[in-house]
């Protein structure tokens, strides 16, 4: 029997063990898909002459190159997908509605997209603009996973009065698309500062920076970019650690990733994916949070990205035994009224450096004004254990528990006018209870005890 037993363990760890192990490790999750969608210019302008033959012609031949690159690229995460403008209607008359999708979005389309543009023949206007807006509709709404991306190439700029760079700006900030690529064939220098504002504008001044820059964007729209987040103490270095960030779209304000920062084996911060083609807001959730705006991400480097978050420990502690100690605690910055944290008595939290103004809820509430928070420290602050005291009335009536603060009394609480006795843990002092039955009809009446309140003690007080 035991043999047998022996073989069942064995066998059980031959087999189901490594499963056991791998089911522990966390699955990393999938990165999104990058939805391409190429806005090319047909107009009758991409007839014109350049360098080795024709625009379109140049422009057909390195956008098929590119295409039978990524055709090669194995389990793609990427999906393409074509929108011609200037190609229907030919000019004149002009008609700002030629624009088109020819071939939408889907996972194995290049040779359509191919046989697409050796169709094309250029012969009407350029509504960028027009082109742009339906491209909105372009990308199918079932995705929530995706980067939309738009790659213009263009050789001349809106000729129908609309406004891209509005439109481009409308798309990002609706968080339809990421800033698009615009690339500008054999475009004049007077034409080039209408596109900075539409996206990333890159100028093919020639045939061979043309095939250069569609393999730069190609590049940059299907790769991520690493970075790092130096969160600095107070000496510059980046130690500070196990937090977590938030990064949005600076266009958008949508929320695009949360990582909490990780100090990795070798002693430095982690290494995180990002898009290079947003610009970020970062939110360190420290308390209180550190921000950083503007965020720019360089393509193809690995960048840092610093933050000063020097911080150190609050640990808030009752002293003695017994009695409540489930108080809370309000923490705010020293002189401001905005409330950072209500942090649990007997645990411990990290802040921010510098001054804070604490409210210790209890009864009656205790002020620690100016509290001291340095570099990997821990500031304790100990209050006395809370003293009991049972109060006893003969009748229903109305009363307050007040404080002596020398000659002055300082309302604690009022008593519920529908009980006889009544229970409360106060902090240590001098308390006087002031009492009126309720069936009592002069202020004659009133009764006035005072007690007294150790820390850990018990007192009963009997209103009669």
């Amino acid at each position: 029997m035991p043999k047998l037993r022996l073989i069942a363990i064995i066998a059980y760890l031959a087999v189901g063990g490594p499963f056991l192990l791998q089911a522990q490790e966390p699955e990393k999750p999938r990165p999104p898909k990058t939805r391409i969608l190429f806005v090319f210019d047909a107009s009758q302008s991409m007839y014109a002459q350049w360098e080795s033959g024709t625009k379109i012609d140049i422009a057909e031949r390195l956008m098929n190159t590119m295409l039978d690159s990524l055709a090669e690229v194995p389990d793609p995460n990427f999906e393409l997908a074509l929108r011609v403008y200037g190609h229907q209607k030919p000019v004149p008359p002009q008609d700002c509605s030629d624009t088109r999708l020819e071939v939408p979005f889907s996972g194995n389309n290049i040779r359509r997209i191919k046989q697409k543009l050796s169709e094309l023949r250029p012969k009407g206007t350029t509504p960028i603009a027009r082109s742009l807006e339906r491209a909105a509709y372009d990308f199918p709404s079932n995705c929530s996973n995706c980067r939309n991306v738009i790659i213009l190439i263009t050789d001349g700029v809106e000729a129908c009065d609309g406004d891209p760079c509005a439109v481009s700006r409308a798309l990002q900030k609706q968080g339809i698309i990421l800033k698009p690529f615009v690339i500008g064939i054999g475009l004049d220098d007077q034409f080039k500062e209408s596109f900075e504002c539409v996206g990333q504008y890159y100028d093919a001044s020639n045939e061979q920076t043309f095939k250069n820059i569609l393999g730069l964007v190609i590049s940059q729209a299907l790769n991520n970019t690493t970075a790092q987040v130096n969160l600095l103490d107070e000496r510059g270095l980046p130690t500070e650690t196990d937090v977590n960030m938030s990064f949005y779209d600076i266009t958008s304000s949508q929320l695009k990733y949360n990582y909490i920062h990780t100090i990795n084996h070798r002693g430095n911060p982690d290494t995180v994916i990002l898009d290079p083609l947003i610009e970020y807001r970062m939110v360190v959730h420290t308390i209180p949070p550190v921000r950083k705006d503007s965020i720019k991400i360089i393509p193809g480097t690995h960048n840092v990205i610093a933050v000063d978050a020097p911080q150190g420990w609050l640990q808030l502690r009752v002293g003695g035994i017994g009695g409540n100690r489930n108080f809370q605690c309000i923490v705010r910055r020293a002189g401001s009224m905005r409330t950072l944290n209500v942090q649990q008595f007997n645990e411990s939290e990290k802040y921010l450096t510098g001054k804070y103004d604490l409210e210790i809820l209890t009864v009656p509430r205790y002020m620690e004004y100016g509290v001291q928070i340095n570099q990997s420290t821990t500031t304790k602050i100990e209050i006395p254990a809370p003293g009991l005291v049972t109060l006893n009335a003969p009748s229903y009536g109305s009363g307050s528990i007040y404080v002596e603060d020398g000659n002055e009394l300082v309302w604690v609480l009022n008593m519920p006018n529908n009980k006889r006795q009544n229970t409360y843990y106060l902090q240590p002092g001098r308390y006087r209870v002031v009492y009126r039955p309720q069936n009592a009809k002069e202020s004659i009446y009133t009764i006035e005890k005072k007690f007294r309140i150790e820390s850990g003690g018990s007192t009963v007080v009997n209103l009669k």
